[in-house]
């Protein structure tokens, strides 16, 4: 019946039961799952499914079925009077029990087939207490059956539900307008298709994922469900229709749902979250709006120019020629390498102009256009977790990016790439190895020891060199407070706030650990450098 269901805001029957002011019990069917209630319904007739849209909670005092047969000929009247319903064609008005109890069966499988979320029995002026047919006949078809006691108006019962269900509403409006409010932010920011979809898995407490027409996966955000389920999720892709279009899914408890994204080359968003509802849907409709016009190729004046500058090139033009269509005119070049944090090196050495096999691809094109927007070039080159890029020296400063650490060549013309390919991986191995997001060289700056040593190296020096103190984090702590200060007892006991002597009986401790002489230069700048790369 759900194609029934009036468009609004539904609230649960516990909303009624749980008010003390109504006094309402559950008397039959079942509890849970909780009940959707979307409206209210008064009626009397003995047939209520011409008059139900569906979700309603049907509220009535039984006055079509009478308490006592002796009773039926006054009621029947009264009920002719005060609703219309002729009394001869109401089943079980002039019958026993037996007859009560056919006539209620068929009111449950009416009020069933009508759509009714709930039934309310109002208590006087007619019965007394709920019939024990309507409960045993709520119990089999399903249907909730709570008591409305005497004293509690029918009115008083709509006036609870109407009060909720406007709530539930301003509440709905002001989660969509936030939602819209973020998602808009996150598509005019400089990482706009991950933020997106970071926000959408954050509003609808999803999984979100955009995948590709057969259902591979490009970007994802949100903690991510099953293998089996991301299969599942994959296999929709394939049910999608030309155009905007959506499919979905319940796998278990989850909901699966996969939105076309159109565009010359069609794209999908992909959602399983554990619940559905209305918000969800136009929160998720944003986000589909937002993704096809960011996934959309829009960027036509920068495709010619870099095709005219690659034509150029193999057909003889010099690197300069080329390089004056890139960059604006600009005369010199920032070369950026970056790693990503946790990630290992795939490319040859740096600077021998060859790069691994998977040079130039990534199996996430919208991270490459993200870390594009946010150097400010559109010559990235980014395969699995290693980045090289070249930015115009006019642009500004290369700023740190999230999750990466790059090292950065001092500006160079055209001439002097291959020196500035050189120097920016020595700025990255700096950068990794004293976990800075960025390494800057500097103009005339050569390269330095940190520089010299590979990460791994290093740090396989520093384990060998630091293993005695294992354990020991205030020793470790003092020594390199005690490097730093240039070997200053007084300096470093202020700044470790300990007594002098303590230093001292700290830094002995040390030389006899480590088995050196720490008045040594040069064990001195050993420890340092291990310290660092520890």
């Amino acid at each position: 019946m759900e194609e029934l269901i009036p468009p609004t805001v539904p609230v649960p029957l516990s909303v009624l039961t749980d008010d003390p002011e109504l006094g309402m019990r559950q008397v039959a069917g079942p509890e849970h799952p909780e009940t959707l209630v979307y409206a209210v319904h008064t009626s009397e007739m003995a047939d209520p499914l011409p008059y139900l849209l569906g979700g309603e909670l049907l509220l009535s005092a039984g006055v079509h079925c009478p308490a006592a047969p002796d009773s039926t000929a006054g009621v029947a009247t009264d009920s002719a009077v005060g609703t219309g319903v002729d009394s001869a064609a109401v089943p079980g008005q002039r019958d026993g029990d037996g007859s009560a109890e056919e006539h209620w069966k068929r009111y449950v499988t009416r009020s069933v087939e009508a759509g009714a979320a709930a039934l309310g029995f109002g208590i006087a002026p007619v019965h007394d207490r709920v019939p024990a047919a309507l409960v045993r006949a709520c119990d089999r078809q399903g249907l909730p059956l709570v008591e409305v006691p005497e004293g509690t108006p029918f009115t008083a019962v709509a006036r609870t539900v109407w009060q909720a269900i406007t709530q539930r509403r301003h509440q709905a409006l002001r989660r969509l307008s936030e939602a819209q409010r973020t998602l808009a932010a996150a598509a005019a920011g400089p990482n706009p298709v991950p933020a997106v979809l970071g926000q959408l898995a954050q509003r609808l407490d999803a999984w979100a994922v955009l995948l590709t027409a057969d259902g591979r996966e490009l970007t994802r955000a949100g903690s991510p469900p099953s293998e089996e389920v991301r299969s599942e999720l994959a296999a929709l892709t394939g049910r999608l229709r030309p155009g905007p279009s959506s499919v979905a899914a319940d796998v278990g408890d989850l909901h699966l749902s996969v939105y076309g994204l159109g565009g010359r080359k069609p794209l999908a968003l992909g959602v399983c979250a554990p619940h559905r509802g209305p918000v969800d849907g136009s929160i998720a409709a944003v986000a589909v709006v937002l993704l096809s016009l960011l996934t959309e190729r829009r960027a036509v004046a920068v495709e010619e120019q870099r095709s005219a500058a690659l034509v150029r090139l193999m057909l003889g033009a010099p690197v300069k020629e080329a390089a004056r269509l890139l960059n604006g005119g600009q005369q010199r070049w920032v070369v950026v390498h970056g790693r990503r944090r946790g990630g290992r090196a795939g490319r040859s050495p740096a600077g021998d102009g060859n790069c691994s096999g998977d040079s130039g691809r990534t199996d996430d094109p919208f991270t490459a256009a993200a870390l594009a927007a946010a150097l400010g070039t559109t010559l990235v080159d980014l395969a699995g977790d290693e980045l090289r890029a070249l930015v115009p020296a006019g642009d500004g400063r290369v700023q740190p990016q999230q999750g990466w650490a790059l090292g950065v060549s001092a500006p160079v013309p055209v001439e002097e790439l291959g020196h500035g390919d050189a120097e920016a991986a020595r700025a990255l191995r700096r950068a990794l190895a004293e976990r800075r997001p960025v390494v800057r060289q500097r103009d005339g700056n050569t390269a330095d020891v940190a520089s010299l040593v590979a990460p791994e190296d290093g740090r396989a020096l520093a384990r060998a060199r630091l293993a005695p103190l294992d354990g020991h984090p205030e020793l470790v702590e003092t020594l390199r407070m005690w490097l730093s200060l240039h070997g200053s007892w007084d300096r470093t006991a202020v700044a470790l706030e300990v007594h002098r002597n303590t230093v001292r009986q700290r830094m002995a401790r040390i030389g006899r650990l480590l088995g050196q002489d720490l008045t040594e230069q040069d064990v001195r700048m050993e420890l340092w450098f291990a310290l660092k790369w520890r």
